[in-house]
């Protein structure tokens, strides 16, 4: 083995060093994509996506050359990792590979502009003491116009850091939006589960329960309440693996508002305002090119 110095690029990651901390960005990989992508314009946009488009399969005629539409969206999927603020953008266009059409390119072209005006972002990991757990959940019920499955979003953060994000189709469709929700929270519990074994691992004791953040009431009574279970037979066994780790005490479920639920950004479209409020909850910051 042999040591390199200090990391700083490794497969597209630039990883560089301040008072604050950390920080993880993908600034030339960024630029190779705006390049990539050929626009012949230099619009921005505030949002990654339209507000309230819901895109289906025949948007538009079909695209004479796939390849124009897949490689940038495979290079966008790779970019969420230090992106999370396009990590919904990317999970609805990534749905039409197989046949793009034309209003599905306008929407990757919309996300890549939204990029260029967002450069000099970065994914801060502060230097903080502070270890302790906590998660957002939330779930957008039967959102997909096609299948009308839900869509999952979480996102856990330790101390003031941003370690796990997730957004993703449900992969069967959930009749309430409390099943929805609550399949969610099942997702959230299980990341939480694995970060309090890996910290165990090196040696730190969480001494309280991590608060896994939701914005639905039905689906937290659901979880902490026994007396809800006889009426919820028809939600899967594995469902009440969450209320067991409430029980010993892994997890509490206090409720946040709408307007708070970080998770909202891996779940839908948001005005401008929204987003930008949403945006520096994930610790994502402005940082000078030349680091």
């Amino acid at each position: 083995m042999k040591d390199m110095g200090p990391l700083t690029y490794f497969l597209g990651l630039e990883i560089s060093r301040n008072t604050q901390g950390y920080l993880l960005s993908q600034w030339k990989y960024t630029c190779d994509l705006i390049k990539l992508a050929n626009l012949t314009d230099n619009k921005t946009h505030e949002t990654p996506l339209e507000l309230n488009v819901k895109y289906e399969k025949d948007d538009g005629d079909l695209l004479s050359d796939v390849t124009s539409y897949r490689q940038p969206v495979g290079r966008l999927v790779y970019l969420t990792m230090s992106r999370p603020d396009i990590s919904y953008a990317v999970h609805v266009v990534s749905q039409f590979v197989e046949a793009p059409c034309t209003l599905h390119m306008t929407a990757v072209h919309r996300i890549i502009r939204y990029l260029r005006g967002t450069l000099n972002q970065a994914l801060l990991f502060s230097s903080s003491p502070d270890l302790q757990l906590s998660a957002y959940s939330d779930a957008n019920w039967a959102r997909c116009p096609i299948s009308r499955r839900s869509t999952t979003g979480y996102c856990v953060f330790l101390g003031q850091l941003l370690v796990s994000w997730k957004c993703k189709k449900q992969t069967t469709v959930s009749r309430s939006s409390t099943k929805a929700e609550y399949r969610v929270m099942v997702d959230a519990c299980s990341e939480i589960t694995w970060f309090w074994g890996l910290l165990i691992e090196l040696g730190i004791l969480l001494s309280v329960a991590t608060p896994l953040y939701a914005d639905n009431l039905s689906a937290i009574q659901l979880a902490s309440n026994p007396i809800f279970q006889e009426r919820t037979k028809h939600i899967e066994v594995d469902c009440h693996f969450v209320r067991e780790k409430y029980t010993v005490g892994i997890i509490s479920l206090p409720h946040v508002t709408s307007e708070l639920q970080l998770a909202d950004f891996f779940t839908k479209t948001m005005t401008s305002s929204c987003h930008r409020f949403l945006h520096g909850k994930l610790m994502l910051v402005h940082y000078p090119t030349s680091v």
